[in-house]
């Protein structure tokens, strides 16, 4: 047993306080927008400058000018505000940012991450991940559990190139939601209760 897709993105929105700021990065974290409960109160964050993004929009009302950092088309919320990018990133760099919540390669027990590039592959650049991960007050991370080869992401150390060392509050996965504590990970829940740390790590 292992969670879907959606049920990774509600249990991060369990960990994240109502009426705070969150940045999602693109792929699987922008599925957290549209599980948000109208009364948690949250204001989601694009770094190309829009804070008060609601989710993807309808065909009627779709809109070309309104798009996330991942230039994917989204709606607002009532009350959203645009501004350009450079005060955009002052206020990642600024530490406005409650949370953010990106994809990973590779999480490490010293709570490392890697997410921007497999070395060999085509490189698309680190894009604002680089800010946001010394900028939010929390960083988590939201992925498969295994990689394509089923092997785990969860790793002692990263063995790729790094976004951020020593950032990562906690991880999302399929399997389970986890803390990385310098020596390992602590388990706080698991999809699956009859698996064990060694089908995990």
């Amino acid at each position: 047993m292992s969670w879907t897709n959606e049920q990774i993105a509600d249990k991060v929105l369990e960990y994240i306080n109502d009426f705070t700021s969150v940045n999602l990065g693109i792929g699987l974290p922008t599925m957290v927008a549209e599980r948000i409960p109208e009364d948690k109160g949250l204001w989601v964050h694009s770094e190309n400058g829009v804070l008060g993004v609601k989710g993807r929009p309808t065909k009627d009302s779709v809109s070309p000018t309104l798009i996330n950092a991942g230039k994917e088309t989204v709606s607002i919320q009532k009350g959203a505000s645009f501004f350009d990018s450079s005060l955009s990133f002052g206020m990642i760099r600024g530490g406005h940012i409650d949370y953010c919540i990106l994809g990973g390669m590779e999480v490490d027990s010293e709570g490392s991450l890697a997410n921007w590039m497999i070395p060999g592959k085509k490189l698309t650049g680190m894009g604002g991940a680089m800010d946001l991960v010394h900028g939010a007050k929390q960083v988590y991370v939201m992925m498969n559990h295994f990689n394509k080869d089923g092997q785990s992401k969860l790793v002692p150390k990263c063995t790729l190139p790094l976004t951020g060392f020593g950032v990562v509050s906690l991880v999302f996965t399929d399997q389970g939601v986890f803390r990385p504590s310098g020596n390992g990970f602590e388990v706080l829940e698991l999809a699956d209760k009859s698996k064990t740390k060694e089908e995990l790590f």
